[in-house]
């Protein structure tokens, strides 16, 4: 009888463990996903939003010009700038190298090639902010998993029951062991409790969408045009 009882118990404890920590091991692999999905987004936030926004930078040149930039887009604080970056000539040429040149006029080259920097800054603004809603989501469903996870399985009330099985089948008893046995289950249930990663506004910024150029092309164009017009020894064909 006391083998029967002791494969019972490891079976009902396999069965337990099993269900246990196979849930918990999903929960976890979500958590590391979301994690590393949140540095790739933080990567693409500076490789192409920073891209994009320094060679705005570099074209307006002026702080102020600047400053109305990010309030006519709505972009909110200003990101990526650098006084050093945004003044030095060798790294206006290579932020400007990689992009075609077109336009009769010195005035139509600059225009054309804010412009064409702009849209791609839209572009790359819309697949940003769609990764951050998806990893709000994300965060979410695990938080949601955790809650789920908890209300399946009580750490505590699992402890105390494999070892009130363990006292069955080894003769402990009493209700100093069961008060200790409880007080360890709980510590052990703190230890290993799962947290929710933290939301995705409080690791990244949330940027709002941008105008598309024609909406608000008058505006951009009269900014490109004081820009030239402070920088007279500019032609962007000759950088």
């Amino acid at each position: 009888m006391l083998d029967l009882n002791t494969t019972l118990a490891f079976e009902v404890k396999k069965e337990l463990a099993d269900r246990y920590f196979g849930f918990r091991k999903i929960i976890e692999e979500d958590t590391n996903t979301y994690q590393k999905n949140v540095i790739a987004s933080a990567l693409e936030l500076e490789e192409r939003i920073g891209f994009d926004l320094i060679r705005i930078y570099v074209l307006l040149q002026n702080e102020d010009l600047i400053q109305d930039f990010f309030k006519l887009t709505g972009l909110g604080e200003v990101l990526f700038y650098d006084q050093y970056v945004n003044k030095s000539p060798t790294i206006r040429k290579q932020m400007l190298a990689d992009i075609p040149i077109h336009g009769f006029t010195r005035k139509m080259r600059f225009s054309n090639l804010f412009f064409e920097i702009y849209d791609l800054l839209e572009k790359d603004v819309i697949d940003y902010r769609q990764r951050v809603l998806d990893l709000a989501m994300d965060q979410e469903t695990i938080k949601e998993e955790i809650n789920l996870f908890y209300q399946k399985n009580d750490i505590t009330g699992i402890m105390l029951f494999l070892r009130g099985m363990d006292g069955s089948t080894s003769g402990s008893s009493g209700s100093m062991a069961g008060s200790i046995d409880g007080v360890s289950a709980i510590s052990m249930e703190e230890k290993m409790r799962l947290q929710a990663p933290q939301p995705i506004e409080k690791l990244l910024p949330i940027l709002p969408l941008i105008p598309p150029a024609q909406q608000i092309r008058k505006e951009l164009k009269r900014l490109v045009n004081t820009a030239l017009a402070r920088q007279p020894e500019l032609d962007i064909r000759k950088l």
